[in-house]
This record gives structure tokens, sequence and C-alpha cells, in this order.
């Protein structure tokens, strides 16, 4: 079953909870539908289908939020050290301009990667190798890169990478909620259809009766 959009979800769970509400309440709408095998027993197995979507639809809802909250954390991490790499690449670039073989060892020749992991790959190089050699870090220090910078860098690396995960994870939780949650409308929608046909059987004589259960009668 495809998600349904996110605007319409908690809609159709209002429109079903009013309909088995007023189904139990009003005595006409109940006589005539127990008649027709909707009896109070039956109308509270559907509460308990419908109960079961809306706790997997919140459980839905509280991992996109937890997914999206990873993402910004991780993207805003990310951003952080891509604006500082950028500079530093950039004088690094200028300083080792006639030191090919430095320049490629620090990844900061040619066009700057524009993957995530190529990206990733070229900041570990460039921040691993240049915290390591202090004749590397005497000509960077000519332009204002301290031995301090690019070690503060390198210790973001392992942040970023402990938000993506964190991410990955909770985007993982996410796709097996909206799963579960598909699965659950699914079942639903399908106990709902029926009902909801029996009732236009059973309220044929009295059509506005049906609005009482969510329906619009033209």
């Amino acid at each position: 079953m495809a998600s349904k959009p996110k605007y319409s979800e908690a809609g159709t769970l209002e429109q079903y909870r009013i309909a088995l509400d007023n189904v139990a309440s009003q005595s006409r709408i109940s006589t005539i539908m127990a008649e027709l095998g909707y009896d109070a027993a039956k109308i509270e197995e559907g509460r308990a289908i419908l109960n079961e979507t809306r706790q997997a639809y919140e459980q839905n809802q509280t991992e996109d939020d937890e997914k999206t909250a990873a993402y910004a954390d991780f993207s805003s991490k990310k951003e952080e050290l891509e604006d500082i790499f950028s500079m530093h690449r950039k004088k690094a670039k200028v300083i080792f301009r006639k030191d090919p073989v430095t320049a490629e060892e620090l990844a900061v020749s040619g066009a700057k990667p524009r993957t995530y992991m190529r990206w990733l790959e070229a900041v570990k190089k460039f921040y691993g190798i240049a915290s390591a050699d202090t004749v590397i870090q005497s000509k960077l220090a000519r332009l204002r890169i301290s031995v301090d910078d690019l070690n503060a860098a390198k210790a973001m690396i392992s942040d970023i990478e402990v938000a993506r995960s964190t991410y990955l994870k909770e985007k993982g939780e996410s796709q097996d909620a909206t799963k579960a949650k598909d699965a659950a409308f699914a079942k639903i929608d399908d106990w709902m259809s029926e009902f909801y046909a029996v009732a236009r059987i059973g309220l044929d004589d009295n059509p506005q009766l049906l609005e009482a259960l969510g329906k619009v009668v033209r």
C-alpha cells in the first residue's frame, strides 16, 4: 500500500473514530447496523483495529521527527567542517602550488570532491597527514593554519561520522515505522470499507444518517 499523504492520515483516523463513536451512540443507526452484523462486539473489533492504527501512526510520526532531528544534526556538523576545510584547502593549494607532490599527498590538487564519501576521504587525508607532519604544519602556519586548528578539525571528523551513523539508524527505523503504519492503515481501511458498504445498504432509506458516520450525502 502506498503511504497516505501526511495531511490526510490524521483526518482519516478522525473520520473513522467519529463513525465508530456515532454508530454506537445513536440508537437508530445502532439498531439497523446490529441487524446487519455490526453489533457492539463487531464495533469493538473495529475500535481495536483503529487503536492499533493510531498507535502505528503516532510511532511513525515519532520516528520521522527523530530522523529529521538526526539529519539536521549531521547536516549542521558536516556544513561546519565543510566551511573550515574549504578555507584550509584554498590556503594549502596556494602554499603548495609549486609542490605538487605535497599537494597530492594532502589531497588538495585538482577539483574539490563532490560526493560525500570522496569529500570525507579527502578531509581525513588532509587532516590526518597535516596534523602529523611538522614540516607541513610550519608551512601552513604562514597562512594562519595552526596545529590547534588542524587537530580541532580532525576531531570533528569522528563527530560527523557518529552523527551520520545516528541519522542512518533513525532513517531505517523511520522506514520500518512507515511500513508498519501503512500496513495498519490497509487493515483499518479494509474494515471500514466493508462497514461503510453495509451502512449504505442499511441506511438506504435514510441516507442523511450516513453523515453521522462521516460520509457526506449530496
